[in-house]
């Protein structure tokens, strides 16, 4: 499997998975009124509607801000998407993969709904993480796959760019 279909297929399965168990668990279930959902002692369901960026910095309570997000996340999207295609590993193909179905997945709640829903919060005693949701997994392990294929040894070595007389790489 060539580095961008691997991608292809990471982009795909998250931005699913995260619509499924987004639109599952709100209008599936009853978690709305009897939230918090205990799933273990350190991980808990509740319902957070997200109307910033990452760890809710940046809150955006008018239209405007709500679709400069939109088109910002979309811009991000189709950038990476470009990077991906040029993909030189399977791992870099899949973590920006990973990104891409994350950010479109979130877009698609700010788009639909004016805010992200996020929905697992981690705790520990008295810590706690923020509330996030698969499309914010996936961006997070989408970042550790880039740091991780930047630090391989195979990343760091010149990769021949094609002349203009050869053909386009095969997908």
């Amino acid at each position: 499997m060539t580095p961008f279909r691997a991608g292809l297929l990471a982009l795909l399965l998250t931005l699913v998975l995260d619509q499924a168990s987004k639109l599952g668990l709100y209008f599936g279930t009853d978690l709305v009124l009897t939230q918090p959902w205990r799933l273990a002692p350190f991980v808990d369901f509740v319902v957070v509607w997200n109307r910033g960026v990452s760890y809710g910095l940046f809150q955006q309570e008018g239209g405007v801000g709500r679709w400069l997000l939109v088109v910002l996340s979309l811009a991000a999207a189709i950038g990476l998407g470009i990077w991906m295609r040029r993909a030189g590993s399977r791992l870099l193909g899949v973590a920006l993969g990973l990104i891409v179905g994350g950010a479109l997945g979130n877009a698609i709640d700010r788009a639909a709904y004016g805010a992200v829903f996020d929905f697992v919060h981690l705790h520990a005693g008295g810590w706690s993480w923020y509330v996030f949701n698969v499309a914010d997994a996936a961006i997070v392990a989408g970042v550790i796959g880039l740091i991780l294929d930047s630090l391989s040894p195979d990343s760091r070595k010149e990769r021949p760019l094609p002349s203009q007389g050869d053909p386009a790489p095969r997908l």
